[in-house]
């Protein structure tokens, strides 16, 4: 599996997710123009928004990888990404208080910025754009992943595929309000840390160097030759 169609499964799988967390916003918005077409296409930008600015964060973060994987250091970046997401998986299945809960000097920025866009009826694309900023847990997950990539540009097209994967059924859920109940919503919901288990287990087998092909694939012991 490539890193592409991995970040679109991540996407993909935990688009439900992204429903309960960005989904009231999305619902909100309302459109300058009524209309199914309008209505369409104002989403369709939403979304795009979003995907705008993941592109812009996996190639921030692609950045601070493609140095860390000059300096030879990939197999331990992989390594500690995959423990930091087990980490996570664990606190969100065994439900330690607090853990998964974002600090509201992280969300403050975020509030402040959406309000002046609100204000000031800024369009859908741009709405998406600031919602793409939003922290969120499921974000850092991607952008773990991302940079695990070794370069900027490939980061930036993980974190792309990452929002394109979550972006149908945004769609269809913002199009069709109430198409994704609740229950089915936390049957999804409770599935999503055992995905974030099964991803932390192969970062960490990535960074073995095991020498088996996708799952653990042997790497030089320097990325400068892959990253350039």
């Amino acid at each position: 599996m490539s890193d592409g169609h991995l970040a679109f499964m991540i996407g993909l799988l935990g688009s439900v997710h992204c429903i309960g967390m960005c989904g009231p916003l999305a619902f909100a918005v309302p459109s300058v123009k009524t209309g199914r077409v309008y209505l369409f296409t104002d989403k369709v930008l939403y979304q795009l928004g979003r995907m705008i600015s993941y592109s812009v964060l996996g190639a921030c973060i692609g950045g601070i990888g493609r140095q860390l994987w000059l300096s030879g250091l990939q197999q331990g970046i992989s390594v500690a990404s995959g423990l930091l997401i087990l980490a996570a998986a664990c606190s969100r299945i065994f439900k330690l208080s607090g853990v998964n809960r974002t600090p509201a000097f992280l969300l403050q920025p975020f509030h402040r910025l959406l309000g002046a866009a609100l204000k000031h009826k800024a369009n859908h694309l741009i709405i998406g754009i600031i919602n793409g900023l939003l922290p969120c847990g499921f974000v850092y997950l991607a952008l773990a992943g991302a940079v695990n990539t070794g370069s900027i540009p490939a980061a930036s097209a993980y974190m792309f595929w990452f929002g394109a994967g979550t972006a149908p059924l945004m769609l269809l859920a913002t199009i069709g309000v109430g198409f994704s109940g609740k229950v089915l919503r936390g049957r999804i919901n409770r599935m999503v840390p055992y995905l974030m288990l099964f991803l932390g287990i192969w970062f960490i087998l990535r960074g073995m160097d095991l020498n088996i092909p996708y799952l653990s694939p042997s790497k030089p012991s320097s990325g400068v030759a892959e990253c350039r």
